[in-house]
């Protein structure tokens, strides 16, 4: 396509709009198979360290940034470090949600372990833990120690079947009390506590509730996309279109055509803080609230605390609740906006907090994610891009 047709398309805004259905198909507007290849079962001779990192790495993790990295230089032990260039400083000033993602990982690494009869001996911080920033030193040691009477956990199955899902779902379908205890049961083990609004047997105040997480959720979407720091630092990370998608396999993955095309011809500039009352702005809060008010319930994670081993706890919890709801049949997305930590979501942090029944600071919400079921006929998203285990071993 010519730059000036180009332009001309994009003059009429509608036209591409309405027209990039047709373009859908073209492999430049796709998620490549080769950046999803991490997804696939690794192969069972691989060493065994290898082996339990492939499924580790599959660990939900905020903006996709895979920040952990794996030392395995001293034999039978693997010391996991956060990568200081994969941090979010802006939307998230502690690194609380980058460790509970630490701990997703550490979850997934253990669960791969016993599936092949090995005990995965978990020491965290070994060297102690870090203040109010995150530093360089590890995050766990792991030692993989052969125990025939270790059990395999049934969520290992579904470990390759995880997603998020950031699309509409059913608003009229509820979860039905035996999903709701599927989910808590997941967490159970964990020292966190588990809440849900929104299952089949809400009460008034139950659906008063899931309206003002509602609220709270699209107030905390619009402040963080018209809040310089947090915005850029997403756009920062944007991979638009296969070839980027490819490059990189982590951060914000859009291949929404109108976007790529206008990239590929220098119209979309990702260094520039989007006004926040622009088209392309106020478009993407549109959505938003429109995802939102599909979702029929919402679940939380709590711990009584804050330190950074109730964090990885914290995390280990959410991808178990994950994994049971993909056995369920659940949707599930995180909507953490309204429990970062940077000034502009202050009012909005309390606020949640309070709403469910977890007052600061004896208490912090770790978790709050939107789950429900797909619309009838609507496929699986497909995984998100991973970089692959060379890429996360520390040299």
């Amino acid at each position: 396509m010519r730059r000036r047709s180009f332009l001309r398309i994009v003059g009429g805004g509608a036209v591409l709009a309405a027209g990039t259905g047709t373009l859908s198909g073209c492999s430049m507007f796709e998620v490549p198979a080769s950046a999803r290849a991490a997804w696939r079962d690794p192969p069972k001779d691989l060493e065994m360290r290898h082996w339990v990192l492939s499924y580790a790495l599959l660990a939900p993790n905020p903006h996709n940034m895979q920040p952990w990295l794996a030392d395995i230089a001293t034999a039978g032990e693997i010391t996991l470090h956060l990568d200081p260039q994969r941090l979010l400083p802006a939307s998230d000033p502690y690194g609380r949600q980058i460790l509970m993602g630490a701990g997703a990982f550490l979850e997934l690494l253990s669960m791969a372990a016993a599936k092949r009869g090995q005990r995965a001996e978990v020491t965290l911080f070994p060297d102690g833990e870090p203040g109010d920033k995150l530093d360089a030193k590890p995050f766990a040691r792991v030692q993989l120690i052969p125990n025939v009477d270790v059990l395999s956990d049934p969520l290992f199955a579904h470990i390759l079947n995880r997603r998020t899902d950031r699309r509409s779902y059913d608003a009229m379908r509820l979860i039905p009390a035996t999903d709701v205890e599927r989910l808590r049961a997941a967490a159970s083990a964990l020292p966190v506590r588990f809440g849900l609004a929104g299952g089949s047997d809400t009460d008034v105040a139950d659906s008063r509730r899931v309206a003002s997480i509602r609220e709270i959720a699209r107030e905390a979407w619009r402040i963080e996309m018209t809040t310089k720091a947090p915005m850029m630092e997403t756009m920062r990370v944007l991979r638009i279109g296969s070839r980027e998608i490819d490059q990189y396999r982590d951060g914000v993955v859009i291949t929404s055509p109108l976007v790529v095309l206008m990239t590929k011809f220098g119209l979309f500039n990702r260094n520039r803080f989007p006004a926040p009352d622009s088209q392309a702005t106020q478009s993407q809060i549109k959505q938003f609230d429109a995802i939102t008010n599909s979702t029929p319930a919402y679940l939380w994670i709590v711990t009584e605390g804050n330190r950074r081993t109730q964090q990885i706890n914290a995390g280990r919890a959410y991808v178990r609740v994950n994994l049971a709801g993909s056995a369920a049949g659940l949707a599930m997305q995180p909507n953490e906006q309204s429990l970062q930590e940077y000034p502009e979501q202050t009012k909005l942090y309390q606020s949640i907090h309070d709403l469910l029944d977890a007052p600061t600071p004896r208490y912090t919400v770790q978790m709050l994610a939107r789950v429900g079921y797909l619309v009838a006929g609507t496929e699986l998203p497909l995984a998100a891009p991973r970089r692959g285990l060379d890429a996360q071993l520390a040299s």
